[in-house]
C-alpha cells in the first residue's frame, strides 16, 4: 500500500489541514455555500502498479484525451512536498529540497482498484532487487560494448516509474485559485512549481514556477499599466491568459512507462527543469522529475556499475560545462537588473562577485521567491545584499569546484550538496565557468549515444 500525506488549502478562506492517508482514496466531503469561482482540486492517495498500462511513452501531453472528471465543488488540495533527506537536514533556499510526489486528481467515479497491487519491500528486499536489475543490466550486454555507454544503457533499462517514491507528496493548483495564495503556498512548501489543473478542460494545463513571477516583475515594475499588488489578486488562469501569453507553452509530460532515458532527453530538449509524470490512461499526476532526481538515482547505482574511463578525466579535459560570457553579478546589483538577466540570459542562477572578482555568493531564481514571501517586490531598487539577508540561515555558501578535478568528484560532489549547479573557478576563486546538473546528464547519458540535446 502506498501512503501520501496531503495539506488540504480552502481556496476561500486559505486554511490549510494535513491528512495522513492510507487508504486508497482520500475521503472528502462536498463544500456547500461556495463561491463559484473558488472550485480547485482535491488530491487523493494513490495506489498504483509498476504497469501503468502503457508501452510507448509519449513525449507530448496526452493527457486531455483521458482525463478524470470533477465535480464543480470539489474541495483545494495543496499537499507538501516531501524532503528526500530527513528533515533535520540543514538546506540553502536556493536548492530547496527535491519534492516527492504519489497521488491521484479525484473522479465522478472511484478509482478502479489495481488489478496487480504494488507489495511494499524491505530494504534487504530492495537491495535485492537492485542486485538483480544491475544483473539484468549486465547479462544483456554485449561484452564487446565499450563501458563508455553503461550510464546510457542504465537509464534505458529503467523506467521513470521505477523512480516514483513509494509515498511522497505533492502540490497541485487549479488555475482558479488566486495567484497571491498559490505563491504562499510555494513558499511555505518549499518548492519551485506545481502543475496546474483547469477544472473546465479536465486536464493539466502547464505548470506555475517562479520563472513565471519573475517575467511579471520583470515586465510590469514600475509600469503605469497595471499596479504589481492588482496583479496577485488575479486568479491563476486570469495571469496565464493576459500577462503571460507570450511565455506560455504547452505541457510538456512523461508516461511512468517511460524511459528514464528518454526523461533525460525530454528535459534537456525542451529546456526544462521539472517534467510530470502523468499516465495518460488515467490521468493521474504521479511525480515530478527534475535532473536532480535523476541524478541522484543514477549516482547511487554507480558504484555497483564498471566505471567508464571518462569518469578519471577533469572538467577541463572534457569540456564540460559554460566558460565563455558568463552571467554574473556584484553585490551592491539591483534585484530588479538580475530579474531582467534571468529572463533575458534565459539561466537559474547568477554568481555573485566583488570587486576583485572572487565569487562570494549566488543568486538564484528561488532566493527571487522570498520577494513574494515578503511582499518586498515593490521596491526592486534594493541590492542583492540587502535581498539575500532574508535568506535561509541554513545557507551553506557557494558550491564550487575547479576545472582539474574528475568527473566522479564532480559528479558527487554536486549529488551531496543538492545544489543545481558548481561554480568553476581558478585557484584565486576567480569565476570561470558554471557546471550545471544538464551538462552532467548531457555527458553521462546523452553524449554516448551521440545526442547532443542541448544544441538541438
Amino acid at each position: 500500500m502506498h501512503s501520501s500525506s496531503v495539506i488540504v488549502c480552502d481556496s476561500v478562506d486559505g486554511i490549510c489541514s494535513s491528512h495522513d492517508c492510507s487508504t486508497s482514496v482520500l475521503p472528502t466531503k462536498p463544500v456547500k455555500d461556495v463561491n463559484p469561482h473558488c472550485v480547485s482540486v482535491s488530491i487523493f492517495d494513490l495506489n498504483l502498479s509498476a504497469a501503468s498500462g502503457v508501452s510507448t511513452p509519449p513525449t507530448t501531453p496526452t493527457q486531455a484525451s483521458s482525463q478524470p472528471v470533477f465535480t464543480r465543488d470539489s474541495q483545494l488540495s495543496g499537499p507538501s512536498p516531501e524532503r528526500l533527506e530527513p528533515s533535520s537536514r540543514s538546506h540553502s533556499l536556493s536548492t530547496p529540497p527535491d519534492t516527492g510526489q504519489r497521488l491521484s486528481i479525484p473522479s465522478a467515479k472511484p478509482p478502479i482498484p489495481s488489478s496487480s497491487p504494488v507489495p511494499s519491500y524491505s530494504t534487504s528486499q530492495v537491495y535485492g532487487l537492485i542486485e538483480g536489475m544491475l544483473e539484468k543490466l549486465e547479462l544483456d550486454d554485449d561484452a564487446a560494448e565499450p563501458e563508455s555507454d553503461i550510464y546510457m544503457r542504465f537509464m534505458k533499462s529503467h523506467k521513470c516509474y521505477d523512480i516514483v517514491p513509494t509515498s511522497s507528496k505533492l502540490v497541485v493548483f487549479d488555475t482558479a485559485l488566486q495567484v497571491k495564495k498559490a505563491f504562499f503556498a510555494l513558499v511555505a512548501n518549499g518548492v519551485r512549481a506545481a502543475p496546474l489543473w483547469d477544472t473546465e478542460k479536465q486536464s493539466f494545463v502547464g505548470m506555475l514556477t517562479i520563472t513565471d513571477f519573475i517575467i511579471i516583475l520583470h515586465r510590469y515594475y514600475k509600469s503605469p499599466m497595471v499596479q504589481i499588488y492588482e496583479l496577485e489578486e488575479h486568479k491563476l488562469e486570469t495571469w496565464r491568459e493576459v500577462y503571460l501569453q507570450a511565455t506560455f507553452k504547452p505541457l510538456v509530460n512523461i508516461s511512468p512507462d517511460a524511459s528514464l532515458f528518454d526523461a533525460v532527453y525530454t528535459l534537456i530538449r525542451n529546456k526544462i527543469h521539472r517534467l510530470p509524470v502523468i499516465d495518460p490512461v488515467t490521468g493521474n499526476a504521479l511525480y515530478i522529475l527534475t535532473h536532480k532526481r535523476i541524478l541522484k538515482f543514477l549516482q547511487l547505482f554507480m558504484c555497483e556499475m564498471p566505471k567508464p574511463a571518462f569518469m578519471k578525466q577533469t572538467l577541463g579535459e572534457l569540456g564540460i560545462g559554460t566558460y565563455h560570457d558568463i552571467a554574473f553579478i556584484h553585490p551592491d546589483t539591483p534585484i530588479i537588473k538580475a530579474l531582467n538577466i534571468f529572463v533575458e540570459r534565459r539561466v537559474s542562477a547568477l554568481p555573485v562577485v566583488d570587486d576583485s572578482g572572487k565569487v562570494v555568493d549566488i543568486y538564484s531564481k528561488f532566493d527571487v521567491i522570498n520577494l513574494a514571501a515578503e511582499k518586498t517586490y515593490n521596491n526592486l531598487d534594493i541590492t542583492v545584499t540587502q535581498a539575500l539577508k532574508h535568506r535561509s540561515q541554513y545557507f551553506e555558501g557557494v558550491v564550487k569546484c575547479h576545472k582539474m578535478e574528475t568527473m566522479e568528484t564532480i559528479v558527487d560532489r554536486i549529488v551531496k550538496a543538492e545544489v543545481h549547479r558548481l561554480v568553476v573557478v581558478d585557484e584565486r576563486s576567480s569565476i570561470e565557468g558554471i557546471v550545471s546538473l544538464s551538462d552532467i546528464l548531457q555527458a553521462l547519458v546523452l553524449s554516448p549515444a551521440g545526442i547532443d540535446a542541448q544544441h538541438c
